[in-house]
Order: structure tokens, then C-alpha cells, then sequence
């Protein structure tokens, strides 16, 4: 078994690990530990990071990618209505959908493997702020390659539309 099966998960969908985040808080402030590299596999070490700020009401993705895993870290501002699809037709979770309501209030860290249709929404009045350690480079060394992306938000036929499940 590995460390990343051995970690204690919110989520059902296999491959999926959902972690809650401690803040430690003092006089001066408060620290949160996102990742640590004796805490997770090889195959999902960080290979970049980057933070977007997002709007109340607006929703990022669905979308999947091919080979790339994310690390989202949701600890505020702002707290987000997470959904996820198990879209891996070998996967024992095959089809399953999950939410979840993370962020401010409740700080975590989300792995999401390759094939696994995730999209974001912001429910909070004002910004929100999501910090995501990808294990791929976004298009790859010097920007490349093509986007490691399949995106469902702009089809209207898709089966994964936020707040419906499969």
C-alpha cells in the first residue's frame, strides 16, 4: 500500500485523496502545511505551482487531463464547491460523483488523477484563492507542448455539468 493510500480521504473516487489542512495560528499570524514530499508518492511531487484568484459565483471547469494529476490547496479566502467525476472506465469508482465544500472554513488539499473531471466554483461573497502544485509542467518544458487539458464546460451536451451527476 502506499503513503498516498495509506492517507485518510473524504472522497470515495479511487485515486482521489482529500486531506484536511491544520492551520497553526499564534499572535503573529498562522502557518498551513500544503504538501510534503514524505507524505506523497513520487508520481505526484509538484512540478510547478501556481495561485488564481477567482470571483464569487464563477466556476472553473469541468475539465480532465490525460496525464496530469492536481494538488489544489483550498485554505482561503473564500471557500468553493468542489465537483468531481470519476470518468476512468477501469476504475472501481467508475462514474461516481462527489461534492465537497472546502476552503476558508474547511482548509484542504485535493489529489485529483489523470481522468478524473473536476471543476470549481467559488460560493463565497467575495474572491476566492486556489493554490494547485500540478506534477506536470503546464505545455510541458518552455511552453511547448499542447495543454494536457479535455475541457467539458463549453458543451452544453456534456454529461458533466455542475451540481448534476452522471
Amino acid at each position: 500500500m502506499s503513503r498516498i493510500e495509506e492517507q485518510e480521504s473524504l472522497s470515495k473516487i479511487v485515486g482521489v485523496v482529500v486531506r484536511s489542512l491544520t492551520r497553526h495560528s499564534d499572535p503573529r499570524g498562522w502557518l498551513m502545511e500544503l504538501w510534503r514530499q514524505d507524505q506523497l508518492p513520487q508520481d505526484f511531487w509538484p512540478q510547478m505551482t501556481y495561485i488564481s484568484q477567482t470571483a464569487p459565483g464563477v466556476a472553473r471547469g469541468p475539465h480532465e487531463h490525460v496525464d496530469q494529476a492536481d494538488y489544489f490547496c483550498f485554505l482561503g479566502p473564500g471557500t468553493f464547491r468542489l465537483h468531481l467525476w470519476d470518468n476512468r472506465p477501469p476504475s472501481t469508482s467508475y462514474e461516481r460523483y462527489e461534492v465537497f465544500e472546502l476552503g476558508e472554513e474547511q482548509p484542504a488539499a485535493v489529489i485529483i488523477p489523470a481522468g478524473v473531471v473536476h471543476a470549481y466554483q467559488n460560493i463565497s461573497r467575495g474572491p476566492g484563492w486556489v493554490i494547485n502544485c500540478p506534477n506536470r509542467l503546464y505545455r510541458g518544458e518552455g511552453y511547448a507542448e499542447e495543454v494536457d487539458e479535455i475541457r467539458h464546460e463549453d458543451d452544453p451536451q456534456s454529461p458533466f455539468q455542475l451540481g448534476r451527476a452522471r
